[in-house]
């Protein structure tokens, strides 16, 4: 007896460290290029804030937070000559004539005027400045396949895999239904892939359907796809997942 309880304890144990290893080796999706080699430990990156309605007069209420992509325009009342327009960078941060870089990212436009008055007031006598948003980066992701209108779509609030697809004509009768395939950047290298039946009928079970980050690429296959491997490279799909490329 005590024999078999010892080798059912060492059953379960190499099985917890099998289910702790790193992701299987990326295989070849139908559509897209196989990968070489043993993929790392893939470690997800932080996911980007839920997309809102952003409107500029949401920005000046306050509501809207800035990105990478946003344009500013800012005004000094009493130094025009430091007048300019400038754009986010990908770090964040604004470049300005007097002060250099100061970043703003992730601050709403006027905790942004706060912090430019501040670096410049270093140089300036109670400078007054006006900052507007003027531009604002949108979030979009990709329907692609057997659907009837293959698009790019805005995202101005949340939505599911579902609801895209519909939004871009619902899927053709050559399109598999039960196995559309939806790619989520984890990191700069790889992807994941999640499979989502969309058959609808009476009694359709959508607790599977999915919320959708901005960059995710749906892709409703022609062919029957037998097998489905967790993770793919990003090769020839990175403009997908970075929605400010459009």
């Amino acid at each position: 007896m005590m024999k078999m309880v010892s080798l059912a304890l060492v059953m379960v144990l190499v099985a917890a460290k099998a289910g702790a290893q790193a992701p299987p080796r990326p295989a070849a999706v139908p559509g897209f290029p196989s990968v070489q080699g043993t993929a790392p430990a893939v470690q997800a990156s932080p996911a980007p804030p839920a997309p809102q309605a952003a409107t500029l007069a949401e920005a000046q209420a306050g509501t809207y937070v800035l990105r990478a992509g946003d344009s500013l325009a800012l005004s000094f009342r009493l130094s025009p000559e430091l007048n300019q327009t400038v754009i986010i960078d990908p770090d964040g941060s604004v470049s300005l004539e007097l002060v250099g870089r100061v970043p703003v990212a992730g601050l709403t436009v006027s905790k942004a005027r706060e912090v430019i008055l501040e670096r410049e007031s270093q140089h300036l006598v109670r400078p007054e400045l006006n900052l507007q948003l003027t531009n604002f980066q949108r979030f979009y992701v990709v329907v692609a396949g057997e659907v009837y209108l293959p698009q790019k779509l805005e995202m101005r609030e949340e939505m599911t895999a579902l609801q895209a697809v519909l939004l871009s004509g619902g899927i053709k009768i050559s399109g598999r239904e039960t196995q559309v395939l939806l790619y989520r950047r984890v990191n700069s290298e790889y992807a994941e892939v999640h499979r989502i039946n969309m058959r609808m009928h009476k009694n359709a079970d959508m607790t599977n359907d999915m919320k959708l980050l901005p960059g995710d690429l749906i892709l409703v296959p022609r062919n029957k796809v037998e097998s489905v491997t967790r993770y793919v490279r990003i090769v020839g799909l990175s403009y997908n997942f970075q929605p400010q490329a459009f």
